[in-house]
């Protein structure tokens, strides 16, 4: 069987794969995201997903790794991971009542073959128009500290979207049937890590 490693320490990605019945090795590449400095969010994350999956490729000769990456734009602002708190209330402040774009970059390098692969989802994430008190209150739960967007749709945060348009899984940061497109490209199958 072949391995598949995960070059991301994102529990929900890994929860993700679990789900579908690959049980991934984890590997964090620990890559420097501030050497790469792109002002589009379709670029900046497929080119974060590849250098982290290479990172990772260093350590191995055979195999298939995945490295992604997600940034949510609003406004023509991109926001990755918020440093602290005050951080993500202003953001939340902004992205209330507005739609931002959750952009996950995808990169699946099969060692074994010698090929890569790598795509970008792009999801319509509608948040709700909640008071001051409820952003304070869910930034304060630390949820939003961990998340691309300062919220989790498969948590607490999910209570403060009013819808999306696209795949959901790309918000919460892998999108399923990229995934499965990417391994069908590479000629692999799901069940093959069954």
């Amino acid at each position: 069987m072949t391995k598949f490693i995960l070059a991301s320490a994102s529990p929900a990605r890994f929860k993700l794969l679990k789900m579908i019945g690959i049980n991934p090795q984890v590997e964090v590449s620990n890559y420097d995201e501030s050497l790469i400095d792109l002002l589009n969010p379709h670029n900046l994350v497929n080119t974060l997903a590849e250098n982290k999956a290479s990172t990772v490729a260093q350590n191995h000769n055979n195999g298939l790794i995945l490295g992604c990456d997600s940034v949510l734009a609003v406004n023509g602002e991109i926001y990755g991971k918020p440093e602290n708190e005050q951080e993500a209330i202003n953001r939340w402040r902004s992205m209330r009542g507005n739609v931002g774009k959750l952009y996950t970059g995808h990169a699946l390098l099969d060692l074994n073959h010698g090929k890569n692969v790598v795509r970008c989802g792009m999801t319509e994430v509608y948040f709700a128009n909640v008071d001051d008190d409820t952003i304070r209150a869910y930034v304060a739960t630390g949820e939003p500290l961990k998340c691309a967007g300062s919220f989790a749709l498969e948590g607490k945060g999910g209570f403060l979207i009013d819808k999306i348009v696209g795949c959901h899984s790309n918000v919460i940061g892998l999108s399923l049937p990229l995934l499965r497109q990417m391994l069908t490209e590479l000629n692999y199958r799901v069940t093959d890590f069954w």
